[in-house]
């Protein structure tokens, strides 16, 4: 399975709708990036969909207002990400506003969640 890259511009766009606050941090991830709260991610860019996770609740308005996209490969979607519609990952021509305001319910969703614990970096022998 060959994995869709997020071209620079998909990147820029998608840190400019991450809530810039101090808790959050945007890594890459598989050339694509990760906005993570408190070790759990809460959006994720891949291609140049943006998928988020949302509560139960707020996930099904999104779902049944809008017309999202699976998010992640289409083999394997992320089963608790939502893809934001694709008009607002075309360049120029999404709704910034609109998919902000997704992005932080989910931070805010997220950042309620117990943190997660880091993986450890050495492995016994064994395992």
């Amino acid at each position: 399975m060959e994995m869709p890259k997020a071209t620079d511009a998909d990147k820029e766009r998608f840190r400019s709708l991450v809530p810039d606050v101090p808790d959050v941090s945007v890594k890459p991830m598989f050339g694509n990036l990760g906005a993570f709260v408190n070790g759990n991610m809460f959006a994720g860019l891949f291609g140049g969909t943006i998928g988020i996770r949302l509560s139960p609740e707020n996930r099904q308005q999104l779902e049944s207002g809008e017309q999202t996209v699976p998010f992640g490969p289409a083999d394997r979607p992320m089963r608790e990400y939502t893809g934001l519609p694709e008009i607002w990952n075309e360049e120029g021509d999404g709704d910034d506003a609109r998919a902000k305001a997704w992005i932080h319910k989910a931070y805010e969703h997220v950042a309620g969640m117990p943190p997660k614990e880091p993986k450890s970096k050495t492995r016994t022998a064994g395992k």
